[in-house]
């Protein structure tokens, strides 16, 4: 953005107004009391001027001195300046801009500094106050009435339009400058809310990663660990499924490492897709593998899903299929999905009793359903709340009346925001 040179002056000439506001007044005011007595001494061609020097430099320097307070009171100042001029004008005193010079000043400053109410009902006042002045003066006879009037209603007009337009701009850059900061702390409010959001959503993925694959790695470790003397054939095909297991977790690792590396650059590495519903054979594989049977029905005719409910039906699946290896004393675990107008019910469940910390988190609506008050420390049925209120869909957890625990949610075929 360009400015012009003159805008540069009068930004200049403001800025040093504001600092150093009283030696600008005293420079105004000198100046003004020039132009006055200047004007005093004008006349028409043949005329002679008035024999009141004395009383019209006396009024000027009153109505000049009034000025001194103009930041303050401009409405006095200019009633001051305006009573001194008229009364200027009709002692016979040729009526002219310099004559006018201090009314005109306590014009543009009344504009500048008053309300529109104010200025509109002492400018007008003070305009009808010269112009009367001027048409019973003596000293423009040979003048037409006209011209006697067209004159000082043009001067006048002049200082009440600039002081309007100053006021104008100034309030102008108030409202760029408020704009302006409310954006800058708006944004920061935003960045620090999208920071928040992106590590909520990284803990989220780093805890379904790690802690699934661990939970599996450290069943299929045990069994191994149990069947070792007994059954090496079966020992040897659980340990290869665990070397499955730590590979899995080791890609998914190196995947959202990667998504956190990744600076917009074309010739970066590509990213691996993110993990859907159709991995689920390959998580029921690893969980047999992990001494748990897992169970899927599917209800209703199948839809595609975009990848944001993809990723959030797997993740959930995963997470509580989890709980069930770490927590449940059971062996067998039930998935149910249920395709159902615009949404898909997934249950997550198991028949055998659960162990006190089945609940992974402290949360109020889990600890309701569940019966129970117990003061875990983990984020499980938290992070899988909270990925589903993400695209706007919900989850519940708790013990079942027959036994067990349970696991239901409900998304959206699409996702959407959850407030909307």
């Amino acid at each position: 953005m360009t400015t012009s040179p003159e805008r540069r002056y009068a930004d200049r000439i403001e800025g040093f107004s504001e600092r150093h506001p009283l030696a600008i007044d005293v420079v105004l005011v000198m100046s003004l009391m020039g132009c006055g007595v200047l004007g005093s001494m004008l006349t028409l061609p043949g005329a002679d001027p008035p024999d009141r020097d004395k009383a019209a430099v006396v009024l000027l320097g009153v109505s000049c001195l009034a000025l001194l307070k103009h930041r303050t009171h401009p409405r006095t100042a200019l009633v001051v300046s305006a009573a001194c001029g008229v009364t200027v004008v009709a002692l016979g005193y040729l009526l002219t801009p310099l004559l006018l010079a201090p009314v005109m000043a306590a014009l543009y400053w009344l504009a500048v500094l008053a309300d529109r109410r104010a200025t509109r009902v002492y400018g007008i006042t003070t305009l009808v106050a010269v112009i009367v002045a001027a048409a019973i003066s003596d000293s423009m006879d040979h003048l037409s009435l006209l011209l006697r009037t067209i004159g000082p209603l043009f001067w006048l007009m002049l200082p009440l339009a600039a002081g309007t337009m100053t006021r104008l701009r100034r309030a102008y850059l108030a409202a760029v400058q408020a704009r302006a900061e409310h954006a800058e702390r708006t944004r920061e409010e935003e960045a620090r809310l999208r920071v928040t959001e992106e590590r909520m959503r990284i803990a989220r993925e780093l805890h379904d990663v790690v802690a699934h694959h661990m939970a599996l790695a450290n069943a299929q470790a045990g069994t191994a660990a149990h069947l070792a003397l007994t059954s090496p054939e079966q020992t040897k095909a659980i340990l290869t499924d665990l070397t499955g297991t730590t590979s899995s977790a080791l890609r998914e690792l190196k995947a959202t490492l990667g998504l956190l590396r990744q600076n917009g650059d074309p010739d970066s590495a590509p990213l691996e897709p993110s993990p859907g519903l159709a991995r689920l054979p390959e998580l029921v594989s690893a969980c047999a593998s992990a001494g748990l049977k897992v169970t899927l029905t599917t209800e209703g005719e199948p839809r595609h899903l975009s990848p944001g409910v993809d990723l959030t039906a797997f993740r959930i699946v995963q997470e509580a299929l989890t709980n069930v290896a770490k927590h449940a004393s059971t062996a067998a675990a039930h998935v149910r999905f249920a395709y159902t107008g615009s949404r898909l019910m997934i249950t997550v469940s198991n028949d055998g009793p659960v162990a006190a910390d089945a609940v992974d988190p402290v949360d109020p609506v889990d600890a309701a359903a569940a019966g129970e008050a117990t003061q875990g420390r983990g984020f499980g049925v938290m992070g899988m709340r909270e990925r589903a209120r993400s695209i706007g869909g919900d989850l519940c957890a708790g013990h079942r009346p027959e036994g067990g625990f349970e696991v239901t949610t409900a998304l959206p075929l699409q996702p959407y925001d959850a407030e909307d």
